[in-house]
């Protein structure tokens, strides 16, 4: 009976992890980010401008995609206490192809995308 308790219990912890994993493994345009405030998903696409803002309150650095500041349609922001795990993103990632995984959230009407770990970033070098 307790073997059966613990399968019936690793069957019900697989069967909530499963959904949640398929959503972290969407796959969006920097465009269609838009589209999906509140959820967990990759977005992908160039940094094609960055810069550390290191005199502004929380020391963030700007990841823009696909269309420089100030005209980009999503950001990936790293603050100023997660930024020595990343070096010098604003270097490190500008002019590549990155894939982002987090939740999508929105400051002032644009998506953007939290990084603190190095991890949810992966150079995309297959386009």
């Amino acid at each position: 009976m307790r073997r059966f308790v613990q399968f019936a219990s690793l069957v019900s912890l697989l069967a909530l992890t499963l959904p949640i994993l398929a959503i972290a493994q969407k796959k969006l345009t920097s465009s269609e980010a838009r589209e999906h405030f509140g959820e967990t998903a990759t977005v992908c696409g160039e940094v094609v401008s960055a810069r550390y803002a290191d005199s502004t309150k929380g020391q963030p650095t700007f990841l823009n995609l696909d269309k420089p500041y100030p005209n980009q349609i999503f950001t990936v922001v790293v603050w100023g206490n997660n930024r020595s795990k990343f070096g010098a993103p604003e270097n490190e990632y500008k002019g590549k192809r990155i894939c982002i995984t987090g939740k999508i959230t929105a400051y002032a009407g644009l998506p953007e995308m939290v990084a603190d770990e190095p991890k949810q970033i992966k150079i995309d070098a297959g386009k």
